[in-house]
């Protein structure tokens, strides 16, 4: 069964850093172009880091962007760094910059997580998201919040994902759609996050990691680790999960869970 049709995880390996991003941008607009001429509504979630804000850049970039119907695209964001909107950290300013400014999407369309100069406390950010994400929720599903059509992660080399931290009480809520995060293992100390059960409700989940550093963490969550203390575990599309690798991050990945294709 083709991994696009099956929940099984799966991983796709290319030779190094920058053959993933361009492997991830390409199969990200193919998607959107399919997409957005099936439905009236895609969900888009993104992320940070440099694969993250690298394979939106690749979009920018490539030919074949303007065959997407971005008027029909959302875009949300996994996590943000709870900082003054102009920082240079904040992966809603990063994601512009690298390709929403250069797309005819209607702003309405950008679903930004608050910054401190909003005048919310993170908790009141958080709450404010997961309101935004219950004007979209799925109710063919029975969910409170969209359905991303793709959920972009990356992994950290503890195997967080967005920020959703090892062996913290983030990674445990069930009951909202987004929430605060306090004095972060990683800097910026405060963030705000998606939940777990969000993630899970996207219809295909991609995580984008690079780098021998990473090879422990991919190797965990492949394996069947605790998603408390390996949240990379617990990431899991309803259709599909894919891990987008290099050959430095796959050194612990098992030969039959490689993507032939």
């Amino acid at each position: 069964m083709s991994s696009e049709l099956s929940a099984e995880r799966r991983v796709v390996v290319s030779a190094d850093r920058a053959t993933v991003v361009d492997v991830v941008s390409r199969r990200l607009l193919d998607k959107l172009t399919r997409l957005t001429n099936e439905k009236e509504r895609v969900h888009l979630a993104l992320t940070g880091g440099g694969a993250g804000i690298g394979v939106l850049a690749g979009v920018a970039d490539h030919p074949a962007r303007d065959q997407v119907d971005w008027s029909r695209v959302h875009f949300w964001w996994s996590d943000e760094r709870f900082v003054p909107q102009q920082d240079a950290e904040r992966n809603d300013l990063q994601a512009r910059a690298a390709l929403l400014d250069v797309l005819d999407v209607p702003e309405e369309n950008i679903h930004s997580i608050a910054s401190t100069d909003s005048g919310l406390s993170a908790e009141e950010a958080a709450e404010r998201y997961s309101e935004e994400l219950a004007r979209f929720a799925d109710d063919t599903s029975g969910l409170r919040w969209p359905s991303f059509d793709v959920c972009l992660l990356g992994v950290g080399p503890d195997a967080h994902i967005a920020s959703l931290f090892p062996d913290r009480d983030e990674i445990r809520v069930s009951d909202s759609g987004a929430v605060a995060v306090h004095d972060s293992p990683k800097p910026p100390p405060t963030r705000v996050t998606l939940t777990r059960p969000v993630i899970n409700a996207s219809q295909r989940v991609w995580l984008v990691l690079t780098g021998a550093e990473k090879a422990s963490a991919l190797g965990l969550a492949l394996a069947g680790a605790s998603y408390l203390s390996v949240p990379a575990a617990g990431a899991k599309g309803r259709r599909s999960t894919l891990f987008f690798v290099d050959v430095d991050a796959a050194a612990e990945v098992p030969e039959e869970l490689i993507d032939p294709d």
